[in-house]
């Protein structure tokens, strides 16, 4: 496969740290974060890479050459006037005749480059051009949000501008893969055919949308832009401290119980308007997200079942829970819910939720599929909640239980925040739990 990086950015905000410098080549622990990107693909058997230059060019050129010294076969396309995004798409469409990746070169990350081809080979089967690596981030209030329905076909992409209210907290990463049959498909929107300032997602991906051309691939591995000073120092801090992981290697995870464990318990949650996050829940999760857990939510839902809340009804719920984590910072890798109930006789109940599974806790089912899914360690995870079936499950997984306001596990604490620090504490002990 050939790796294609825009490297041209400038890096305007992060001059204040590292002076007049092509944004790729920002050191991150000593290392330009360009270089750190070539050596991850090497290692996943990536060995032709092209590199989207502008700006002060002759830096990134000096500096990678060839790339023989990296293992790599380095090609270099130099943007005269910034082209944006997808520009350089016009000098590509000649030279690639096979599936490609099109990167952010300003992007420190570690993902399992074989699932994203894997998840793209699935893309082409329905018929698809684009896959989309996408994942949580802290700031999704002033992000593009991207939105997808069955089989990961996305549905919408809302940019800052658009209107929103209680969404799901998933963004475009930077990563894409494309297939060559994009070239004829912008030919056939009128553009490549000469060198002009293009959007990649305004007028690439977007435009896919109706035609069912593009899909995601949804991620928790490690991909953080370096957009901003902050960032920089955020991701040499991950660096040092092990936190850069793909989905190749084992993660840990806090599964989190929902109700009366992230948001008020109000007996049976029927509706949006009743969901309130418990004080401190956010800033929580948020210091999960900072230390590098998974955070996994894995809720009974047998108002399904009872037919007193729709599927709809329970995505909108769980949008809301999104949408207030991530106002204060705070995102979830992912929500596994139980729609089934075993007793019958309820007004209105579902039938073909009734039934004995393998997914309602105390059963281990919502955690065994999320550990298959993410490659989770479950022994070095946490199941954290406030009722003996959380902890039932937990165990029943293979996880380290923590019980909150008054329920025993193997750690008991009084609501989440304690729990956090905790873990914090411990983390000082390599052979504790990690």
């Amino acid at each position: 496969m050939t790796a294609v990086i825009l490297a041209g950015g400038r890096g305007t905000r992060l001059a204040q740290l590292h002076g007049d410098i092509p944004k790729p080549m920002a050191p991150l622990d000593g290392v330009p974060v360009l270089e750190r990107q070539l050596r991850c693909l090497r290692t996943q058997g990536v060995r032709e890479v092209v590199l989207v230059t502008g700006w002060l060019h002759e830096m990134v050129e000096g500096y990678f050459g060839d790339g023989g010294r990296l293992g790599l076969r380095l090609s270099y396309i130099t943007e005269e006037q910034p082209l944006g995004t997808a520009g350089s798409l016009f000098y590509l469409q000649n030279r690639l005749e096979e599936d490609f990746l099109l990167l952010n070169g300003d992007l420190l990350f570690d993902i399992d480059l074989a699932r994203f081809q894997a998840a793209h080979a699935r893309t082409r089967e329905k018929g698809g051009l684009a896959t989309i690596l996408t994942h949580p981030n802290n700031h999704p209030y002033d992000s593009a949000l991207v939105e997808t329905g069955g089989e990961g076909r996305v549905t919408s992409w809302l940019h800052r501008e658009d209107a929103r209210q209680w969404y799901r907290n998933r963004v475009n990463a930077g990563m894409h893969m494309l297939s060559p049959g994009v070239f004829p498909w912008l030919w056939g929107r009128g553009l490549l055919a000469r060198a002009e300032r293009l959007d990649l997602d305004r007028e690439v991906l977007r435009p896919m949308i109706p035609e069912g051309l593009l899909y995601a691939y949804d991620s928790p591995e490690y991909v953080k832009d370096m957009g901003t000073p902050e960032r920089c120092r955020e991701a040499e801090e991950d660096l040092r401290r092990g936190r850069v992981k793909s989905l190749s290697r084992p993660r840990r995870a806090v599964f989190l119980d929902r109700d009366g464990t992230l948001n008020e318990e109000v007996g049976f949650l029927r509706s949006e308007e009743q969901l309130r996050l418990l004080p401190g829940a956010a800033q929580a999760v948020a210091q999960l997200n900072r230390m590098g857990w998974l955070t996994v939510v894995v809720t009974n839902q047998p108002v399904i079942a009872r037919g007193e809340v729709t599927l709809d009804g329970l995505e909108r719920i769980h949008r809301k829970l999104e949408t207030l984590l991530g106002q204060e910072g705070a995102y979830l890798n992912a929500v596994y819910f139980c729609p089934h109930h075993p007793d019958r006789g309820f007004p209105g109940e579902r039938v073909e939720y009734k039934m004995e599974c393998t997914c309602r806790k105390p059963k281990p089912g919502l955690l065994l599929e999320a550990a298959e899914r993410f490659h989770i360690d479950l022994a070095s995870s946490w199941m954290v909640g406030d009722s003996g079936r959380d902890m039932e499950a937990g165990r029943a997984a293979g996880c380290h239980t923590a019980g909150l306001a008054g329920c025993r596990g193997e750690q008991s604490f009084r609501g989440l925040a304690e729990f956090v620090q905790f873990l914090e504490e411990t983390e000082q002990d390599e052979g504790s739990f990690s």
